[in-house]
């Protein structure tokens, strides 16, 4: 078959285009052979070689000072009863020294312990993962063990989107609306020092109504609000997983229509695509995230420790 076609077959499954639909797009673009749904995967398995080449290869030696780290779930079948369950899609995203983000890798299982994480961070370790300073991700026990094992002498930033719905959790439902203004006007005090201050009046207004509530925000102070260590110019980029939600977003766009999939090896071809597709964009596209003077500006790692001890 011709090798045009071929490429338009790959680029429609990466697209999230069925399977079923290809013998219908295939004759649109005038072919009256078709294609079964039998033989797209075949023809989709040469996406294989790129995305392992991506997946696979060595991070850049000036290292990586904000890390992103989060999952999302796809249904796919396991095992030879080929029983289908819940796969858990874990992806980490860096921002490198000269401010620009990328994506560093994935993993592909059927939890999120702390054991599969470490065996994630562990590879991105072997790849060159270096002078991580930050790392940004929910409160997952699982995740948060791995990085203090794997990562030690970074620092841990809660993700505030997360931590909000977990207070919002043990506040009755008729007062959410007023905890939840309460708590964005935290984090728009311009300063760490007010930051700090909000937060604590914040908590002790809690206290006598919702005490449950007022503890766990006494109890995550320093997770959720790390970030004030670091450059202001980076806050809002920084106190939370959103710009690696929208990657998770697409994922789950591209893969909907998929439904299940018949092995791991399958979701890691298709989603490693999306990732594929999505850092070439970043470095053609050549924004950077944070200008290189504020990155240069981040504390050095052997600072982190005593102005967090500082602020405790």
């Amino acid at each position: 078959m011709d090798q045009a076609l071929y490429a338009v077959i790959m680029e429609a499954y990466i697209n999230g285009v069925s399977t079923r639909k290809v013998d219908a797009l295939v004759a649109a673009l005038g072919s009256q052979s078709g294609i079964s749904k039998s033989q797209v995967s075949p023809i989709c398995q040469e996406i294989d070689q790129q995305v392992q080449a991506f997946l696979c290869r060595p991070l850049q030696e000036s290292g990586y000072a904000y890390v992103y780290m989060d999952a999302t779930y796809l249904h796919g079948r396991l095992g030879k009863a080929l029983q289908v369950c819940s796969r858990a899609v874990v992806v980490a995203m860096g921002v490198n020294v000269d401010g620009r983000r990328e994506l560093l890798g994935l993993k592909v299982g059927d939890s999120e312990s702390e054991g599969f994480w470490s065996e994630f961070i562990a590879s991105l370790k072997e790849r060159g993962l270096t002078g991580v300073k930050l790392v940004i991700s929910d409160a997952h026990g699982g995740l948060t063990k791995a990085i203090r094992r794997q990562l030690q002498g970074c620092v841990w930033q809660r993700c505030r989107v997360h931590f909000a719905r977990n207070l919002l959790q043990r506040v009755p439902k008729a007062h959410q609306g007023m905890v939840t203004a309460a708590q964005r006007s935290v984090f728009a005090q311009e300063n760490a020092a007010d930051i700090l201050s909000r937060w604590d009046d914040l908590a002790v207004s809690l206290a006598e109504r919702f005490p449950k509530a007022a503890e766990l925000m006494n109890e995550a102070r320093e997770e959720v609000l790390a970030f004030r260590h670091f450059p202001a110019q980076h806050w809002k980029k920084v106190w939370s997983t959103n710009l690696l939600e929208r990657v998770n977003k697409e994922i789950k766009r591209r893969t909907r229509v998929v439904g299940i999939f018949p092995n791991d090896a399958a979701i890691t071809r298709l989603v490693g695509a999306v990732l594929l597709e999505q850092d070439e964009h970043w470095q053609l596209e050549g924004r950077r995230m944070f200008s290189a003077e504020s990155m240069a500006a981040i504390p050095e790692l052997e600072d982190l420790p005593a102005l967090l001890s500082a602020a405790a």
